[in-house]
């Protein structure tokens, strides 16, 4: 639930937005000089990259972003889930921290985004609107309702401004990027900006994120382990999301159940995951843990938030099939082609940075290729990745921005990963894989 401590205004205009950005900028460079200055007296030689990654520096970042909210806010989760393909690791913890909550509009900016939606005669009090939001994050904040028919039901509002300020604030972002240093100059991150901009305008569009969930509810419709709310059609507006509430705790509460209860759930939720990429090309790809919800009474999972919802091109889902099966009987040079058909940058034939490259590949779809059950909560593979991919920055010549695909879908793989790792359940991927590298 959100913090009502934490009520600040959304900043809307592209001025206001900037000078939020000014403000982050000439924090981070303040504590970069104070924190300068402080290992010089220690008799220190400072590096500018450890200057700028310092807790100091880090709660500047959450803070201004999480005040900001809107693409500002969701730029950093996105990149905060690059599962070290393209941020250094300190960077990426940093940007972790914008997973939690944001900060809640006031009441005054909450009745403006309603009387924009609905007109300013709609009566809250109608629907016993509640004002304290059950969650507040990056695009918008949930409220509890009572629907017309009596249901319980919720609204998700948009923060004003959102839509208006995506191209100002990905700029934004970029540019900070780029300035710190953090990033290889020659790293054209241009196309993922393209493709931000894009996703975020439609996450933006809530008649948009109703379709998607009418589409999940159709297609999840035989299967008793998910629930998914039904949307409210005569509530729903594009600013405005409405939908039945259901009773649930957080996913993370599953850690107090039997081991094969977390075993269960985990299964079904990878299971899940490949459905929605090898048979619907449709994945609801923000691995935030708020999206999955759990409920006691019959075990079901909840499943919330398709506003990230991607289109994957059937080209990309046949060659990561092709990868993935190369990974799994481990044939490199099958791997390395599939690899360059999805669209990463392998490097010269034979190259140290080839090798390097092919072994990240294998080494993240590990799960894959691990026979029986893996073992989520002993294993350390993403420590193991992370070592690796500090070895491939060595490389700058060869970098490039990874597929957008890859990133996004990998942002999904990572998040659940986490969450597996959190309950320490044991999973079978490569069972669950097989039927779809059979049809790959």
């Amino acid at each position: 639930m959100a913090d009502k401590n934490k009520d600040r205004p959304v900043p809307a205009g592209r001025l206001r937005r900037l000078a939020g950005m000014a403000r982050l900028a000439g924090g981070v460079a303040g504590g970069m000089l104070a924190e300068g200055e402080r290992q010089l007296r220690a008799g220190k030689r400072p590096k500018v990259r450890d200057l700028l990654l310092t807790p100091g520096n880090a709660r500047r970042v959450t803070r201004e972003l999480s005040r900001m909210r809107g693409a500002a806010m969701k730029l950093g989760q996105i990149l905060s889930m690059d599962t070290g393909e393209l941020l250094p690791k300190e960077l990426a913890e940093i940007l972790a921290r914008l997973r939690a909550d944001a900060d809640a509009m006031p009441r005054r900016q909450l009745e403006l985004a309603l009387q924009g939606a609905y007109g300013k005669r709609w009566d809250p009090a109608l629907y016993d609107f509640q004002w304290q939001p059950l969650a507040a994050a990056s695009i918008g904040q949930v409220h509890r309702i009572r629907a017309p028919d009596g249901r319980a039901a919720v609204l998700k509002v948009q923060y004003p401004g959102v839509a208006d300020s995506i191209d100002s604030d990905v700029d934004n972002i970029a540019s900070l990027l780029r300035m710190s240093g953090l990033l290889p100059r020659q790293l054209d991150i241009e196309p993922l900006l393209v493709d931000v901009r894009v996703q975020l305008r439609e996450e933006a569009d809530y008649l948009r994120e109703a379709k998607f969930l009418q589409r999940f509810r159709d297609a999840l419709a035989e299967d008793a382990r998910f629930v998914l709310p039904e949307v409210l059609p005569e509530l729903t507006r594009r600013t405005v999301l409405a939908m039945t509430y259901i009773e649930c705790e957080p996913i993370e509460n599953l850690a107090l159940q039997p081991a094969a209860e977390r075993d269960r759930v985990m299964t079904a939720l990878l299971e899940l995951l490949l459905t929605e990429l090898f048979t619907l090309r449709l994945v609801q790809t923000d691995p935030n843990f708020a999206n999955y919800r759990y409920r006691v009474e019959d075990g079901a999972i909840v499943l919330l938030d398709f506003g990230a919802t991607r289109r994957f091109r059937a080209g990309f889902v046949r060659d990561y099939g092709k990868l993935a099966a190369a990974a799994i009987t481990e044939d490199r040079d099958a791997l390395a082609c599939a690899a360059e058909r999805v669209g990463y940058a392998m490097g010269e034939q034979d190259s140290h940075y080839r090798e390097l490259v092919l072994d990240m590949l294998l080494l993240a779809l590990e799960p894959l290729r691990h026979p029986g059950l893996y073992d989520f909560g002993r294993s350390d593979m993403p420590a193991r990745l992370m070592e690796l991919g500090q070895s491939v920055t060595g490389f700058r010549d060869f970098w490039q921005a990874p597929p957008t695909d890859a990133i996004y879908f990998h942002r999904k793989l990572g998040g659940l990963f986490m969450l597996a790792s959190r309950l320490q359940a044991r999973v079978d991927v490569g069972a669950l894989m097989a039927p779809h590298i059979t049809r790959a």
